[in-house]
């Protein structure tokens, strides 16, 4: 990997390692300001309404300003409204903050993923991406333990810790990372101007791919904002939350490498439905739950299948993207993870409410399943198709291999030397 990769990835680290507001705010707002879990829905749902807002924006800026800048930005505001947030105390003005937290948080993310695509070749992406996601997790790992004793102690430093740890990862970009959008002619800038927002929403099959994701990860959010509030319901301490979901950046941090060598050239298609499937029915078999154990056991199969779909599923919206058009390409791909963290608190809030935590989890493996058929009659085969269109990758066709010239005959202590070199 290029050493700009390994400085973008460092970026990574430290900006999780300060991870606290998306993985305490349904705690935070229901064990220590006391409310109701269909508020802490409302305001995690305006989180996400603040992502929904600023991925579009983000993806066209990630293209037209650069990638650097767009970074820069969002992180700098992302720190400031967190250690703004950790003040509120109103319900309305935490409920505003909130927005402001998720519009700036997530407006980072086409950023990184088209610099990513940028610096790394087609061929390293899954690697590359896989490696990102182990980075994110090896912090939420890490953070998700510690964070849990903190909250114990005060909230409030965890939002001013996470601010800090934010504003770190801004310098370390402004620093280290130089802006790596693809030089354009004239006619690549006509072309990056052809690309705009109603080009993305008029490519029927990437659409489609945006949707399955969707579906995939209003299952996936569940971790953060169903689990802790099902198990508080339940007695369960922070701690508990934070020890059950610490479970699931270990094991990301322990498989992610060996499952990404596994799965690196399989077909996107089959791995995507199989992901989905395990997602669905791991939170599915929380319903079982009755201890920490138990969770953390849940906590495992769906781990296994955010392991295989992350990075799937990045690199595939990188393969149907255009060189010119990929902020706007991955500002759409985010958009769908931001709709879901607006539209998963919004459901777990209310089912967890009038039907209780059963209910919430049957849906998960319902949705799930429902994504799976969509992931096998869209994506199938689509890996290999994708990997010999030029244009899905954005590079130029592989130069043809030379003509291997006809072998001459040489004398027999020329190959006996030859067959020792091999050897050593």
């Amino acid at each position: 990997m290029p050493r700009e990769f390994w400085w973008l990835w460092t970026s990574t680290l430290v900006n999780r390692l300060g991870g606290f507001v998306a993985t305490f705010m349904a705690l935070y707002l229901t064990l220590e300001r006391g409310h109701s879990a269909s508020y802490a829905g409302l305001v995690a749902a305006l989180h996400g309404l603040g992502g929904v807002v600023s991925s579009l924006v983000a993806g066209v800026l990630t293209d037209r300003l650069g990638r650097r800048p767009t970074m820069l930005v969002a992180q700098v505001s992302t720190a400031l409204s967190v250690a703004l947030l950790g003040f509120m105390t109103h319900p309305v003005a935490i409920a505003a903050v909130a927005f402001l937290v998720g519009a700036s948080m997530n407006a980072s993310r086409p950023a990184v993923q088209a610099m990513m695509a940028d610096i790394v070749r087609p061929e390293d992406r899954v690697r590359a991406f896989s490696l990102n996601y182990w980075a994110i997790n090896l912090g939420f790992a890490v953070s998700a333990m510690a964070a849990g004793f903190i909250a114990q102690y005060s909230y409030l430093a965890g939002f001013l810790g996470e601010a800090v740890m934010t504003l770190t990862c801004a310098i370390l970009v402004f620093v280290k990372l130089p802006e790596s959008r693809p030089e354009r002619s004239a006619q690549e800038q006509g072309a990056e101007d052809a690309v705009s927002l109603v080009t993305v929403l008029r490519d029927g099959r990437f659409m489609g791919v945006v949707g399955l994701s969707f579906l995939a990860a209003l299952v996936f959010q569940q971790g953060a904002v169903g689990l802790p509030v099902a198990m508080g319901r339940e007695g369960f301490s922070p701690a508990d939350y934070g020890l059950v979901i610490a479970v699931n950046g270990v094991l990301i941090v322990a498989l992610q490498i060996p499952v990404t060598r596994f799965i690196e050239h399989r077909d996107a298609g089959r791995l995507l439905t199989l992901s989905t499937l395990l997602a669905g029915y791991g939170f599915g078999l929380t319903a079982f739950a009755g201890s920490v154990g138990v969770f953390a056991l849940t906590v495992c199969v769906w781990t296994l299948a955010e392991i295989i779909n992350a990075p799937t599923q990045t690199s595939l919206v990188v393969r149907l993207s255009p060189v010119h058009g990929r902020g706007r390409y991955q500002g759409m791909y985010t958009l769908s993870w931001a709709v879901a963290a607006m539209v998963a608190p919004l459901m777990s809030g209310v089912v967890l409410d009038r039907w209780g935590a059963a209910w919430l989890w049957g849906a998960c493996a319902v949705i799930g399943t429902v994504a799976a058929g969509g992931y096998w009659l869209l994506v199938r085969g689509l890996g290999e198709e994708s990997r010999t269109t030029p244009a899905a990758t954005g590079s130029v066709p592989p130069a043809p291999e030379p003509a291997v010239e006809p072998a001459t005959p040489r004398p027999d202590g020329e190959r006996e030397q030859d067959a020792l070199r091999k050897a050593v």
